[in-house]
């Protein structure tokens, strides 16, 4: 598997780019390597420790220029300030990259409207705030602007057990195709990335504690055997943050090792069935 760089090493040179979740785990991943390219970096999320720990750190690595802004994104004139403090240090804002996410595993059942509210509001309201706040913006000053969603393969499925998710994944997979259309003719495009099992420590450990990270292996499910590695989804990311991608607007991309695909094969199981089973089933057809 390819665990390096893709992209020439100037390939968002001048770019100044937000990731929202971008202090930790695949936000923070998809970061690095866009400061590698070159780009500006804007890390937002509420906890400013955090931020400010991880904006250090990935200068030291890369060399790049990072702002950390706190931002609870369920708040629209907090995203508001996040967008003028990078334009003072920058001086624009290229893209924007919605990452920001919250899950619960969960029986629909058990959880509380509350529960579903945090949810929902973290990835949908979150997501359409930082896309009103900087399309908004961009489309006064007339300038051309790039937005890329992370999304879930159950956001076009649906799925037991993380219904708020799935209900607000769905949310944002609609709003990515809507805006595309809608906003292409001021140069804005929206596209969407799809993820398969790319393990972080922090939310797998959180959504699956204890032995059951080993029971449920996220790899058995996925026809390559394997998780993700980060810097894959990081190529796929800055690609489409990239002019390189400049004639892809609407398109949602997954990167799963054929996981979804798997699950949705009525018959996709039966890689369970033994050898000397098939030899069985075999004769029996031939009679």
């Amino acid at each position: 598997m390819a665990t390096s760089g893709m992209l020439q090493e100037d390939a968002l040179k001048g770019k100044t780019i937000i990731i929202s979740g971008g202090g930790t785990g695949l936000g923070k991943a998809m970061g690095k390597y866009c400061l590698q390219l070159g780009a500006n970096l804007i890390i937002t999320s509420r906890k400013m420790d955090v931020l400010t720990e991880s904006a250090k750190e990935l200068e030291g690595e890369t060399g790049g220029k990072v702002l950390a802004v706190a931002c609870d994104i369920r708040n629209y004139e907090q995203i508001e300030q996040v967008i003028k403090h990078g334009e003072d240090k920058f001086g624009r804002i290229d893209a924007v990259l919605n990452n920001a996410a919250g899950n619960f595993i969960s029986p629909t059942e058990r959880l509380s409207h509350r529960a579903f509210d945090i949810v929902v509001d973290i990835v949908l309201r979150g997501t359409y705030n930082f896309t009103l706040a900087a399309g908004k913006n961009w489309i006064a000053k007339k300038q051309q602007g790039n937005f890329l969603n992370i999304v879930t393969t159950y956001a076009w499925t649906g799925s037991g057990y993380v219904v708020p998710s799935a209900c607000a994944k769905a949310g944002v997979l609609a709003l990515t195709r809507s805006l595309a259309v809608e906003w292409a003719k001021y140069g804005i495009r929206s596209n969407a990335i799809a993820p398969g099992p790319f393990p972080t420590e922090g939310a797998w450990s959180r959504l699956l504690p204890g032995e059951l990270v080993k029971k449920f292996d996220p790899a058995l499910r996925v026809p390559l055997k394997r998780v993700g590695e980060h810097q894959e989804l990081a190529n796929l990311a800055a690609y489409l943050l990239s002019d390189y991608s400049g004639y892809i607007n609407g398109e949602v991309v997954t990167i799963d090792g054929g996981e979804w695909l798997m699950g949705a094969g009525e018959f996709s199981n039966l890689e369970e069935v033994k050898p000397e089973m098939w030899d069985m089933l075999e004769n029996m057809r031939k009679k």
